[in-house]
């Protein structure tokens, strides 16, 4: 398969057999082009409304919470069509020209990508059946506790029958770096109970040299790869990036055993065991969408190609580790082809789930911006690895190193690289050579039984130098173990624990480094004739960091967690969307990694790794919701974000508030309470989102109208989606979603919300606190409701101070048995009436 995918991009490129030549042209480029055409959804959504009609039960009863039809799989003949239409318009538009078509959407997207010069796109956009042409642009990528730490075994895995059944029946579709199928995470075989490929999926699995056939199982069921971007602009390396759905980054395999990986898989890493790793539903079934890459990221052309065949395959939740290199252009952010596709998935009834970008903690960082997509943050949970080190002086340095210790109350002589290099050494002052990247230019007979000290430099952040062959000096000189010193250079940078064989540690703080080199400096002795070093003074003794501490307050939102509020558009005007959605975990986060993977130089040849950021934090998501849909399998896209959203827990594990990292350097020396800008509604509580009690629902004509509502958006609409907007327009307050977000009140604003009870009669309290500057009433302040009946709660906004600060608060309802519902507010400019005096 894979010498077949490359000679035909190949043929495509020659223009041999009749296939039509690409340009030569030094400024050709990859654009996207939709065209006004129906996708095939959408087409066939419009034709089951012909034929059928809803039936939501006995009035004022909803049991279906808008649940899309999901298409069948067995009508290819309009997908056939529109192919056929999109050839000939290329045929006629560019008849003696030449030009590469890479992809055909057909399903979620009409239109397709190509290789032309801007003189050809500019032509084809002139096309009356040309809805759209968009230059391409990049895209890059953004568990054994955290389960125990969400209450999974104890909570949401119990509802479900253990983790032997938890997510059975649901498929999640990764758009990430592929995946490693030889990994113990996706193996079928290690439960004795049947496990059946759900019947409404139809995805393939490639077969190349490096993904040979087999690789699939009942587990991993689908496995493509998506590069055609990558290949046209000579980028792709396919002894690196691998033409086929194997992973050589570790991303994506990482991601997937988060969300999915099996039960019980034991984590051993530098021949240490952290206990046994799961994913969060461990029963779901995974299909591989790779469009991202070591060597280079991905395109947007790639993305939506793989997001267009899994939405086709018939996946049940998509889950998305990457965002965008630069916020979109355009009339609105959310005028993209990712998001615009993305939205066409949520009609055919998926759950998307996207990572908010690793570029906080600045306001308006976030890089998932549709109201349709659920954006997910990064936070801490409650483990953390300490590594200590104890000096001859009784002084105690915290380190970090998932490393033994050394022999209990035993004190090792220490000695540095830089003062043990052999005598011929032509240049002491060498970087390397402090860093321990060369053992033969030092001295094995001062290092030999002694701790070694390296030096920790910006050369390890940049991949020059690496803690491996660090580790490997020290073997091949017998040291016992190895000091890092972190150099001033290196500012504001975060280490995260590293694997060693040996015992040893990092000092990530400089002014901690500074204290050890005095000591270490101070304990030398030296020859007053010659000046040379004759006794090593300086003893210390390393504790070891294998063992986890649960102590930790946690969660709080990490510091690179991108944050609200949510930018519209180029301007970065605000909109009245919520970003982030929620937090999850996503730092210090053990999952599976692949054989081959390179990501991280630390982790290479391990079958584990601990990696962190909100791409971890988005699969744990992605896993809880297959949870949810396999407990409400007619729950539409929506309604999973509501109850996610909803239950949310705002305080840490101590009862307090949860708190954010304010700062990149020292962060937590730098942080407050974490506000819905930083965290959305909360923290995810796993459990309680299998019983919201109540639920907020949103359509896809919701969204229509609400992207309506943007001034000037009319035709964008048509030609992304088809429809017109008539009159059926709405701003971001309208949305029927879990939170209120108002960019600006102007005096007064009055907001309704709409709740379905999905569980038994119940009666609820509101109550609520208003965000600073803003009176806020709500009515009802109690009301009953059925089981599948609705609610309508009207909330009234009045400004009372001129500001343009945000500020917060939240509406609580309460309910007589148990179930609570929240709803963040978040209001950011505020204006009052003007006072005229007389």
């Amino acid at each position: 398969m894979e010498s077949i995918y490359l000679l035909h991009l190949l043929v495509l490129l020659l223009g041999v057999g009749g296939q039509v030549l690409c340009q030569d042209d030094s400024d050709a480029a990859v654009y996207i082009v939709t065209l006004k055409q129906t996708p095939a959804t959408h087409y066939y959504s419009y034709m089951k409304l012909r034929t059928t009609h809803s039936n939501y039960g006995a009035p004022g009863r909803m049991n279906h919470l808008h649940k899309p039809w999901n298409v069948s799989r067995s009508h290819r003949s309009y997908s056939s069509y529109l192919i056929r239409v999109q050839n000939l318009l290329l045929k006629r538009v560019f008849k003696g020209e030449s030009y590469l078509k890479l992809y055909n959407y057909h399903y979620l997207v009409n239109g397709f990508a190509l290789f032309v010069t801007p003189q050809q796109a500019e032509k084809l956009s002139r096309q009356r059946e040309v809805a759209n042409v968009v230059l391409d642009f990049s895209v890059r990528t953004a568990t054994t506790h955290t389960p125990e730490f969400l209450g999974l075994p104890r909570g949401a895995w119990v509802q479900e029958g253990g983790p032997n059944f938890a997510g059975e029946g649901i498929v999640i579709g990764f758009i990430d770096t592929g995946i490693d199928p030889t990994h113990a995470s996706f193996s079928d075989d290690v439960s004795e109970n049947s496990y059946p490929v759900p019947a409404h999926f139809s995805g393939i699995c490639e077969v190349t040299r490096d993904f040979p056939s087999g690789s699939c199982n009942r587990k991993l069921i689908g496995a493509r790869h998506f590069a055609a971007s990558a290949i046209t602009r000579g980028i792709f390396n396919a002894t690196q990036d691998y033409a086929s759905p194997f992973d050589g980054d570790g991303h994506g395999t990482h991601t997937a055993s988060i969300a999915a990986g099996n039960h019980g898989i034991p984590v051993i890493v530098a021949g240490h065991h952290f206990g046994n790793a799961s994913g969060m539903a461990p029963r779901a079934h995974i299909a591989v969408y790779k469009a991202l890459y070591k060597s280079f990221g991905g395109f947007a052309a790639d993305v939506v190609a793989a997001i267009d065949q899994a939405a086709q395959d018939g996946v049940d939740i998509v889950s998305l580790s990457i965002t965008p290199n630069r916020r979109p252009p355009g009339l609105a952010t959310f005028f993209n082809p990712i998001d615009m596709a993305l939205l066409s998935a949520v009609k055919a009834g998926i759950f998307v789930v996207q990572a908010a970008g690793n570029t906080g903690p600045a306001p308006k960082s976030i890089s998932s911006f549709s109201p349709w997509i659920f954006t997910v943050g990064a936070a801490a949970h409650d483990r953390v690895y300490q590594n200590t080190l104890i000096l001859g002086n009784n002084i105690t340095i915290s380190g970090v190193g998932l490393a033994p210790g050394t022999d209990e109350d035993k004190m090792y002589t220490l000695v540095s690289a830089t003062h043990a290099l052999i005598n011929d050494t032509s240049d002491v002052n060498d970087m390397y050579l402090g860093e321990c990247q060369d053992s033969s230019r030092i001295n094995e007979d001062l290092v030999k039984g002694n701790l070694l000290i390296c030096s920790y430099s910006i050369r390890f952040v940049l991949g020059l130098s690496s803690i491996k062959q660090a580790l490997e000096t020290v073997r091949n000189l017998s040291a016992v173990g190895v000091i890092f010193y972190m150099d001033p250079f290196v500012i504001g940078f975060q280490l995260n624990p590293t694997p060693m064989k040996l015992p040893g540690l990092i000092i990530p703080s400089a002014d901690d480094s500074k204290v050890f080199l005095k000591y270490y400096n101070s304990s030398l002795e030296s020859n007053e004739t010659s000046n040379q070093i004759s006794k090593f003074g300086g003893v210390a003794r390393v504790l070891g960091g294998l063992k986890p501490n649960y102590s930790n307050s946690a969660p709080k939102v990490m510091y690179y967690s991108a944050r609200g509020p949510d930018p519209e558009d180029g301007f970065l005007d605000d909109a009245d969307i919520l970003k982030p959605n929620l937090i999850a975990p996503g730092n210090l986060i053990w999952a599976a990694w692949s054989s081959l993977g390179m990501d991280s130089v630390e982790f290479e040849g391990e079958n584990f790794a601990m990696i962190s950021g909100t791409s971890m934090a988005a699969p744990h998501v992605a896993g809880l919701a297959a949870l949810i849909k396999q407990k409400f399998p007619s729950f539409s896209p929506s309604a999973i974000a509501s109850a996610l959203s909803t239950t949310a827990s705002v305080y840490d594990n101590q009862g307090s508030p949860i708190m954010a990292q304010r700062s990149y350097s020292n962060p937590d020396s730098n942080q407050s309470p974490a506000t819905p800008f930083d965290m959305g509604s909360g923290f995810v509580n796993a459990t309680a989102a299998l019983d919201p009690g109540l639920v907020l629902d949103s359509s896809f004509d919701d969204y229509i109208s609400f992207l309506c509502g943007i001034n000037g958006s009319n035709p964008v609409v048509l030609n992304y989606t088809g429809q017109p907007c008539g009159s059926s327009a709405m701003n971001g307050t309208d949305l029927n979603l879990p939170s209120i977000t108002i960019a600006k009140l102007n005096q007064s604003k009055i907001v309704q919300r709409t709740v379905t009870n999905i569980a038994d009669n119940e009666t609820y309290a509101v109550s609520w606190t208003a965000p600073y500057g803003v009176s806020v009433s709500v009515v009802p302040t109690h009301f009953s409701v059925f089981n599948y009946q609705k609610q309508i709660l009207t909330v009234v906004f009045n400004a009372t101070m001129n500001s343009t600060s945000a500020s917060f608060g939240r509406i609580g309802l309460y309910g007589n048995k148990g179930h609570i519902a929240t709803i963040p507010l978040s209001v950011i400019t505020k204006i009052v009436p003007s006072t005229t005096f007389y």
